[in-house]
């Protein structure tokens, strides 16, 4: 596989990308109410992405798919298509997964919301999806071999008793959506990748409270777990650096640094 290694103006501009596709999460929070539609949700990001940002959806129109972000709920694991029929109600749990495009270049991010008074395990699902992302983050550095950050993802999950879905992963990221190399969450073939300066990419674990089975739904786009158990999921674009990774779509609510760098 051919892995584009980014230099630093293309880093430059996937900062500026990333840091705006955080920002449309950041903005979206208040708006995660009981009584919300993921419909109107999907509009308020679009006007914040077009007419604020001056940027563009990267989701909107991608294969067809028919909304500006993705908005899965529950049991939706991902591809969630916003609607104004689907209102959140107490103690769901919903992923909003943005993209945006400025300047050429994509930032690539989301992240889990509590609505209302959270369930036990709803709550529990989501800290440890996002704990086996952060897991896994923290270990990014030149000369590690790609599976090892799905091993430990999966390693991590699978001692809480959940799973981690397989039929998808992260990604590469820059100029295109989707790039070299795939990143897969758990321990698999990552067809002999090492990690150098310059990659770009995504870690989104997809983790299920049950099995982790999963099922397409009839309009192509929406993935269900096959057992009705809850999903989460958390996604953060990272380039590798010199000595450890940058964060491309840092937030403020977030407990990692936007540089993480590994001793000589």
């Amino acid at each position: 596989m051919a892995i584009p290694i980014k230099n630093s103006d293309d880093i430059a501009k996937m900062r500026v990308a990333g840091h705006l596709a955080a920002e449309v999460l950041e903005i979206i929070e208040p708006y995660v109410v009981p009584g919300v539609s993921t419909g109107e949700l999907d509009r308020l990001c679009h006007q914040h992405i077009t007419e604020h940002q001056h940027a563009i959806s990267a989701s909107l129109g991608y294969h067809g798919f028919p909304k500006s972000v993705c908005i899965s709920v529950n049991e939706v694991v991902c591809h969630g298509i916003p609607s104004d029929e689907k209102k959140l109600k107490d103690g769901d749990i919903v992923n909003i997964d943005v993209t945006v495009i400025k300047d050429g270049f994509h930032g690539d991010t989301s992240k889990m919301y509590l609505v209302g008074k959270p369930t036990i395990l709803g709550e529990r699902l989501c800290r440890v999806t996002k704990e086996s992302m952060n897991l896994a983050i923290k270990m990014i550095k030149p000369g590690i071999r790609l599976r090892t950050l799905g091993k430990a993802i999966q390693q991590f999950v699978e001692a809480e008793r959940f799973s981690v879905v397989r039929e998808y992963c992260g990604h590469g990221v820059g100029r295109g959506f989707h790039e070299d190399p795939q990143v897969l969450h758990y321990d698999a073939d990552d067809g002999g990748v090492v990690l150098q300066p310059g990659m770009a990419f995504t870690i989104e674990p997809m983790v299920n409270a049950g099995d982790y089975r999963i099922r397409t739904m009839k309009d192509g786009w929406t993935v269900k777990t096959k057992d009705r158990s809850l999903s989460a999921q958390y996604e953060h674009t990272i380039v590798v650096t010199d000595n450890g990774c940058e964060i491309m779509t840092l937030r403020s609510d977030d407990t990692l640094p936007q540089v993480i760098t590994h001793p000589a």
